[in-house]
């Protein structure tokens, strides 16, 4: 089951609220992966999230849709359509409207074990594998997977090889990856399928911090390749400040 609403600021995009049970709504607000989409996805998050409702747990962005997570005994989820329909309508998105980050990458070798066979795929080598990745200016999607983990995208054509026919069951932290169109980096150590390319000394993920995550949903990556040398010595420092 499923319902229409529409907002003044989607002009002629039709929103689609879908009921998760009794103690979630997801807000969809397009079909395809698309920055404009994103930005409208994350400006409504935002505008819900000013609105101090009582009940909401939590709001959720995602490439196309966001996620309204609600105590059922404080807010149901009729209620929440309601107020969602008499929403004040957030300002118009910039598909870019965070902050520049710089994420420094070793590609290859140990810190990259799939760069090789990436470069093979796309028919190119491996310094213009690592060309094209880094000339990129990558948005985040969105957070998800694993506390951190910013789906970025889109990565050049050639570089779009699919993931691991079976995932590692450990990646390191700070691994870039390739899976589509997608990039991404592992903040921790977790199972994963998508092709390592490399590796940032950079952590994504900082718990003990006030704000834990490196970067957010709107946010632009830029990868700059260093050496082994330039990557320890920025790994020292990370872990010198933790």
């Amino acid at each position: 089951m499923h319902t229409h609403l529409r907002f003044m600021t989607m002009l002629d995009h039709t929103v689609r609220l879908l009921p998760l049970g009794d103690a979630a709504l997801t807000v969809e607000l397009g079909d395809a992966i698309d920055p404009a989409v994103n930005a409208r996805v994350i400006a409504l998050a935002e505008r819900i999230r000013g609105q101090s409702w009582n009940g909401v747990l939590d709001v959720v962005p995602t490439y196309r849709s966001l996620t309204i997570h609600v105590d059922p005994r404080r807010l149901d989820l009729p209620a929440l359509m309601e107020r969602l329909r008499l929403l004040p309508a957030p300002p118009p998105a910039e598909p870019a409207s965070g902050k520049e980050v710089t994420i420094p990458v070793l590609y290859g070798g140990d810190a990259g074990p799939d760069l090789d066979d990436l470069a093979e795929f796309a028919n190119l080598s491996a310094t213009d594998v690592i060309r094209l990745h880094s000339s990129t200016a990558y948005r985040v999607y969105m957070l998800g997977f694993t506390p951190g983990f910013p789906y970025l995208g889109s990565v050049p054509e050639p570089l779009a090889m699919p993931r691991l026919e079976t995932p590692r069951p450990t990646v390191p932290a700070g691994s870039v990856g390739i899976a589509g169109r997608q990039t991404g980096i592992y903040p921790i150590a977790s199972p994963g399928g998508w092709r390592i390319i490399g590796r940032t000394p950079r952590a994504l993920y900082r718990p003990v911090s006030q704000t834990p995550f490196l970067v957010s949903p709107g946010d632009v990556v830029r990868f700059v390749p260093i050496d082994a040398a330039t990557f320890d010595r920025l790994r020292r420092e990370s872990h010198d400040q933790s």
